[in-house]
């Protein structure tokens, strides 16, 4: 509005707010990986520049870097911030909730205020003189609803009331205000304190025009010793909005700094605004305003009252953006994804290592029931890096059960399985990392013809090659025999390896032991001349913990033989391969975060010396097994024995020596194995043993009858 000679109430056009999308991520992320649970205000900037255009108002904007530098972006912040002379930098507050509820409880005229006071105790120290961006504190409250990546928020721009108001006398264009020398001169003035990197961003200054016409751009804190020079003075800052009749509302609190500081009742001020980067005086504004104020004003024990709250379509409501539309899909998944382990962190879990889990890169062999259940498991777990192995094709009976499968990976005589299920893996999550291998596991009791030696020797290739590139493998195929050769492979690269194993209604899930040559004190075997299981130690003296195989007293033969419909199927209750998966992938979590791996000893229920009060994640045990009839579940150890056909010294020393001509002749003959082991004089002492007291019986028999 234009003034007249009566003068009128002095009005503002209030500050407009603009939120960059990269302010939103940025809070999203402090807020999962950082702030968890906690409410505590956080200081932020805000930036704001003059007005730049006739018809356009600028805003107080916030950016991703409105947010606290974290030490390793401190120097180049601080380099690139500094007199940047497109945005004045204001100190602002955050008040994020945890819940939509909170958000709408909180006290907004106690913030308010809070805020206001900041601001009269920076006018009443000098603080303000000094660093008048402070005068143009802002607050914002928000809620972020991160799983509909929506945000509610509402800015205040804290401005004191004066009590009366201002009265307006006069306002115009600055270049009807001055003469042409003066207004040359000032314009001047302006571009030379804007394209200093010392003065750029300093929004609040003072404009001394000598009696030659000559204009100079000041600090506020040069006021006072500037009083007796007999210049005139327009008090200037940078304004943001374009109205010509209204200036904007960083002058309020500038008129509550000099009527305070220099008990002023009549002032000039000037309203500096641009035009493509430079001063532009018929664009800007110079006012003349009358204040009053009561005395209480001079005394700093006086709190003004206090206005700010930003109007959304003319009501004092809050604003609410969603930006799950303009977020990239796959982005978003991978957002989304991560949420449920980054909560899990705030209360139950904080040492919870996604990145660990993440970065894993885990090798599953079979993807049948099984297989396809622990690829989903994995994936809710937060890895990323995913292989699944297998030779066979999708079949009618599948999709029920496997879970990675439809009916249109059936037709046509069936998709590869390996190949179907990394589609849908992708399917799901698109970020996931999946890869599929069509291949068969070359197994024990499956003599290879001499034309497929060749093609059977490159297959074992190909699994050592794979075995070596991942992490973490899974044995989760259908026959103990295409398990053996994965087991030695991992044995001898000492990795992580978990099997999965069904019958009808009960389960097995155990963690293989470490492999040998890298836990035994010595290279060979200790073997005590007792009968039964030798187990091997550790490089602590410990018993190592088994393999699948370690328990058994025979090499593994070829199991799929003869075997009738029901037989040549995995039958077995459909809620049982769920939890054996599910167990399974919790057994790597538990591994992945246990201090000492793969070498962690095994731990029981309510055991007094496992450790688990001291692990987040609980007991970490050798060996589950459960029942469905019984509803039972119960965890066991067996430690490793020398003379498994998978992992004991023997075996692996010999794959170590002889190579890929240890692994034909195991599989082409069935007892190689077990002699190599000594299961065979084993199987003969046993059976001799036997032997002897069924011999003894028959004499006591005989006794017995006479």
């Amino acid at each position: 509005m234009s003034g007249n000679e009566h003068g009128s109430v002095l009005q503002f056009a209030p500050f407009q707010s603009f939120v960059d999308e990269g302010f939103w991520h940025r809070l999203s992320s402090l807020k999962l990986n950082k702030l968890g649970i906690d409410e505590s205000p956080i200081p932020i900037t805000g930036f704001y520049a003059p007005c730049s255009h006739s018809q356009v108002s600028n805003h107080l904007t916030l950016l991703a870097e409105s947010f606290p530098p974290e030490p390793s972006e401190q120097s180049l912040v601080t380099t690139t911030s500094r007199g940047n002379r497109n945005r004045c930098s204001v100190p602002g507050i955050l008040f994020n909730t945890n819940t939509l509820e909170g958000f709408h409880a909180l006290d907004k005229q106690s913030l308010l205020k809070a805020e206001a006071n900041k601001i009269w105790e920076d006018i009443h120290s000098g603080k303000a003189e000094e660093d008048s961006a402070v005068l143009s504190r802002f607050l914002l409250i928000s809620f972020a609803d991160l799983k509909k990546w929506s945000f509610h928020y509402w800015f205040a721009f804290p401005a004191l009331v004066l009590d009366p108001p201002a009265t307006l006398v006069d306002l115009r264009p600055a270049s009807q205000w001055l003469s042409l020398e003066e207004a040359e001169s000032l314009s001047a003035a302006c571009n030379e304190w804007r394209n200093s990197s010392a003065t750029a961003d300093v929004p609040f200054f003072l404009v001394s025009i000598a009696s030659n016409s000559h204009a100079t751009i000041k600090h506020l804190k040069y006021w006072e010793s500037s009083q007796h020079d007999g210049h005139k003075f327009l008090f200037g800052f940078y304004d943001p909005c374009h109205l010509p009749s209204n200036p904007g509302w960083p002058l309020r609190n500038f008129l509550a700094l000099i009527c305070s500081r220099w008990n002023l009742e009549k002032i000039h001020f000037f309203c500096y605004r641009e035009n493509r980067g430079f001063a532009d005086l018929s664009l800007s504004l110079i006012g003349e305003a009358l204040i009053t104020v009561s005395q209480g004003w001079k005394d700093d024990q006086h709190i003004p009252n206090a206005v700010g709250w930003e109007l959304n379509r003319g009501k004092k409501v809050p604003r609410c953006i969603s930006l799950s539309k303009s977020i990239d899909p796959t982005r978003l998944a991978i957002s989304a994804a991560d949420l449920n382990l980054k909560l899990m962190r705030w209360r139950a879990l904080p040492s919870l290592n996604i990145n660990i889990l993440s970065a894993t890169k885990c090798l599953l062999l079979g993807a049948g029931t099984l297989g396809c259940q622990v690829a989903r498991m994995l994936m809710a777990w937060g890895v990323r890096k995913i292989t699944l192995l297998d030779s066979g094709k999708v079949a009618m009976s599948n999709p029920l059960r496997q879970s990675l499968y439809t009916l249109d990976d059936c037709l046509n005589g069936g998709d590869f399985k390996a190949s179907a299920a990394v589609k849908s893996l992708k399917r799901i999550f698109p970020a996931v990392e999946a890869e599929g291998v069509v291949m068969a596991i070359p197994m024990p009791g499956h003599p290879v013809p001499s034309h497929e030696v060749n093609s059977v020797l490159e297959d074992c290739r190909c699994l050592h090659d794979l075995i070596d590139s991942h992490d973490v493998v899974f044995l989760l195929t259908d026959t103990r025999e295409s398990r053996w050769l994965p087991t030695l492979l991992c044995a001898n690269a000492n990795k992580i390896t978990i099997t999965a194993a069904l019958g009808f209604d009960s389960f097995l899930v155990m963690r293989h032991g470490a492999g040998p040559l890298g836990t035994l004190r010595d290279f060979k075997d200790d073997v005590s001349g007792e009968m039964g299981n030798v187990y091997q130690m550790d490089r602590n003296g410990e018993h190592r913990l088994g393999c699948y195989f370690c328990n058994d007293v025979v090499a593994p033969v070829d199991s799929t033989a003869n075997r009738t419909l029901d037989q040549q199927c995995t039958v077995t209750r459909p809620g049982l391969a769920p939890i054996a998966s599910a167990l399974a992938v919790e057994l790597l979590v538990g591994i992945l975060h246990h201090p000492h791996g793969i070498h962690a000893k095994a731990e029981f229920a309510n055991s007094t010396d496992s450790g688990s009060t001291e692990q987040p994640l609980g007991i970490l045990p050798h060996q589950v097994r459960g029942s469905l009839s019984q509803f039972s579940q119960m965890t066991l150890v067996g430690h490793s024995s020398n003379s498994c056909t998978a992992c004991c010294c023997t075996v692996v020393s010999e794959y170590r020596e002889r190579g890929l001509d240890f692994v034909l002749e195991a599989i082409n003959h069935p007892t190689y194995l077990e002699d190599l082991t000594g299961l065979t004089e084993l199987i003969k002492s046993a059976n001799s043993i036997m032997l002897d007291w069924e011999n003894e019986d028959d004499d006591d028999d005989d006794c017995v009858e006479i």
